[in-house]
This record gives structure tokens, C-alpha cells and sequence, in this order.
């Protein structure tokens, strides 16, 4: 029988469940495997303790949601890569601080045929089993959490920081470094399973100390821990701070075929119509990551005739700043690490829709590429990549000063 709603439900009373922060001894997921038998596969998780847990399925893609507590994965390197049955795999991390999620993705609709946790051995464990059968198109309709937008934090994220002056009163310019990707969304990943989520914070957090090093700039982050942002959070922190640069940052990866032949860094700015095939396709893949974290989000819509226009203008004079900052960035970038055949790029990336704040996101290199991969995790490059932005930045701050006086 179909579940009509999400299914919740506490561990049983033999393994009670254990509120504890996170760093001191949060409850651990130490194993996780997806088992197939006739037309059910059952998707099984060892947790040290019970927890609460929600599971719902949603559609455009065919999705099973499992919402945990604070929860730390222990599992090995690879784990939910693999098909199985009905499930083409599993992706699990923080939805947000305190919230952990697991998004299986299958390959059509399915139900929730079974869902328990029982006690698993001795001790505390417990086994938390989801079984799955396949159904049919309308019978699935929009999944049990269709009807639902997942919110996550409707504020800025701590890292974020405290909110700041409007720029007319400002005494430095903020910059908002945005490392894409993490927690429950590993972005690109290479051979070795290097995730870009940890490439990204890394570099993202050496280019704060070096810019924070000379005292001209109040710099914040989206993140600086493994959590999920989402894209509308990300522009909202962007929005609230009134911030005047942001930086996100990428590594990409491209299909096996074409692997060890293409590598090098991006920067890539806004535009409605994509610059290229390649800008195309990075644009869709890097807009669909909150998809990828289970979420379902509304889009955000300007409306009003009059506010239109207001806002026009305003995304062709940010337009212009940055695309200022992207010459100036590549400049910087050249000189220092290898740039791909076409530096610079454009598409319609919903994390630069920004009206009044320059933007550019800057695809690191390709995890796929073996010399690539190398250099991304090498700490020494990290700092490079981090040196040249934050010339670039200064340089593009430089000018804008100038033409003011």
C-alpha cells in the first residue's frame, strides 16, 4: 500500500535516542547498503543509537528523502555509488546544521513498501530498513512530499556573519565568498573520489585569510563548515549583507571520454543565453543542486512593471562591474595556475542572479583530470589560486576607488 503521507516514526524503546551536539558525540551512521530481491529493494542504515527519522518521496526526479537529527556519517569512501534494484544510488551529508539528510535516486516511481528501525545486536545499534517496490507514474503523483517546500535556514547562515551597514556608509567594500556545494551535496568528485565540496572550502578559506590580511575588506562565507546551502540561501545572505563582490567557487567534471583531455580554470558570469554548449551544461548542473539535496524550493520572481525596469538597469551596470572583475581575475589567474581553452564563459547560473551585486563563479579546474585532480588537493596551489584572487581583487577594488574621486 502506498504511503499517503511521510512516514515518521522514533527508535524503539530498547534503543532510545540520544540528543548530543554533534562535535561531542553526535549519533554515527557506520554502515549504509541498498539490497534488491525480486522487484523490492530495501536500503538499510546502522546507526550506534535511534533517532527520529521522516521519509517522504518526491518526483522531476524520482527521489526517497530520509530526514535524520544530527548525525555523523562514518561510512567508507564510495559509499551509494553503486546501482541497485530499483535505486541508482544514494547521496547523504547536512541539510543543515543539527539536520541530516539521505536523497536515494531511483530510477522511476516507487512506494514505501516497509519502513522500521529495530535494534540491530547488542547494545544501542539499530538498523534503520526502507523498503522500496516500483508503482506507476500517476499513482506516484508528485510523491508524499510533493505538497511540501523544504525550508532550510529563512536567515543567513552564522558564517555568514553579523549584518552590515548599506554601502553609503560603509568604510569597506564585503565580499562574499560562496565554496559551492557540501554538506548532503558532494558536487563533482574525481577517480579517487576527491568531492568538490572539500576542494572548494579549502581554497575558499585561504583566500579569506589572505584578504582579511591587509584590512581592506569585511570578507564573509556562505559556509565554512560541511553543511548544505542552498541556492536561494546563498543569494539571500548576498541580498542581506548588501554585499559588493561575490566569489563562488567550483571544480568541475566532465564525462570519462573526454576525462584526461580537458582541464584548466573558468570564470564564468551571468548571461540569459549561454556562451557555449559547455557553459550550457555547467549552468543546469550547478542549478539543479538543490534537487540534488531533496529540496524543493519556489523560484524567486521580481514582479511589478516599474520594479522591472529598476532592476534591468540595475543588472546592466552590475553586469558591466562584473564582467570588469572576470578580465581582471582571469588576468590574475593566468599568471598563476592553467586556464581551460576558454576562460571565460556565461550562462544563466542562478547564484549570479544578482541585480546590484558584481558576481562570478570560478570553476577551479576538473576533478576528472588527473593533473588537475593533484593540484586541486595540494595545499601550496590552494594558496596560489587563493594569492591570484585576491589580487584581483584589489586590483578591480583599486580602480573602482579611483573612478569614484
Amino acid at each position: 500500500m502506498a504511503l499517503a503521507l511521510a512516514v515518521q516514526f522514533a527508535a524503539p524503546a530498547s534503543a532510545e535516542p540520544t540528543s548530543v551536539h554533534r562535535k561531542s558525540a553526535a549519533v554515527e551512521a557506520r554502515r549504509a547498503e541498498l539490497k534488491s530481491s525480486g522487484d523490492t529493494t530495501t536500503f538499510v542504515l546502522g546507526l550506534s543509537s535511534g533517532v527520529r527519522a521522516e521519509i517522504f518521496t518526491l518526483a522531476n526526479p524520482y527521489r526517497v528523502v530520509i530526514d535524520l537529527p544530527d548525525v555523523a556519517f562514518e561510512l567508507p569512501d564510495g559509499a551509494g555509488q553503486k546501482k541497485e534494484g530499483l535505486a541508482s544510488g544514494f547521496r547523504y551529508g547536512l541539510l543543515s546544521e543539527g539536520k541530516a539528510r539521505i536523497v536515494i535516486d531511483t530510477a522511476g516511481p516507487v512506494l514505501i513498501k516497509k519502513a522500521d528501525m529495530r535494534p540491530a545486536g547488542t547494545g544501542k545499534a539499530v538498523d534503520l530498513t526502507v523498503a522500496l517496490s516500483p508503482t506507476s507514474a500517476k499513482a506516484f503523483g508528485g510523491g508524499t512530499g510533493g505538497s511540501q517546500t523544504t525550508q532550510v535556514a529563512a536567515t543567513p547562515a552564522p558564517d555568514a556573519g553579523p549584518a552590515t551597514v548599506s554601502k553609503r556608509h560603509r568604510t569597506k567594500p564585503v565580499i562574499l565568498i560562496d565554496p559551492g556545494h557540501g554538506g548532503i551535496d558532494p558536487g563533482a568528485a574525481s577517480a579517487t573520489n576527491l568531492k568538490e565540496k572539500v576542494v572548494v572550502l579549502a581554497v575558499a578559506k585561504a583566500l579569506k585569510t589572505q584578504l582579511e590580511k591587509s584590512g581592506r575588506y569585511d570578507v564573509r562565507m556562505t559556509r565554512s563548515t560541511d553543511v548544505f546551502i542552498s541556492l536561494d540561501q546563498r543569494l539571500q545572505m548576498s541580498r542581506e549583507l548588501d554585499a559588493d563582490l561575490f566569489v563562488s567557487l567550483h571544480a568541475d567534471a566532465i564525462a570519462q571520454k573526454r576525462a584526461k583531455s580537458v582541464r584548466g580554470a573558468t570564470v564564468y558570469t551571468l548571461s540569459e543565453k549561454a556562451s557555449d554548449e559547455e557553459a550550457q551544461v555547467m549552468a543546469e548542473k550547478e542549478n539543479n543542486s538543490d534537487a540534488i539535496a531533496g529540496l524543493q524550493t519556489a523560484h524567486f520572481e521580481e514582479g511589478g512593471d516599474v520594479r522591472n525596469i529598476l532592476i534591468d538597469l540595475l543588472k546592466r551596470e552590475t553586469s558591466n562591474f562584473s564582467a570588469d572583475f572576470s578580465n581582471t581575475l582571469v588576468k590574475q589567474l593566468k599568471s598563476a595556475v592553467s586556464l581551460s581553452q576558454r576562460p571565460q564563459r556565461s550562462a544563466a547560473f542562478k547564484v549570479l542572479r544578482q541585480a546590484d551585486t558584481p558576481s562570478v563563479l570560478v570553476e577551479l579546474g576538473y576533478m576528472s583530470h588527473p593533473e588537475d585532480e593533484k593540484l586541486l588537493k595540494s595545499s601550496s596551489w590552494q594558496r596560489r589560486v587563493a594569492t591570484s584572487i585576491t589580487n584581483a581583487v584589489d586590483q578591480y577594488f583599486s580602480k573602482r576607488t579611483a573612478r569614484v574621486r
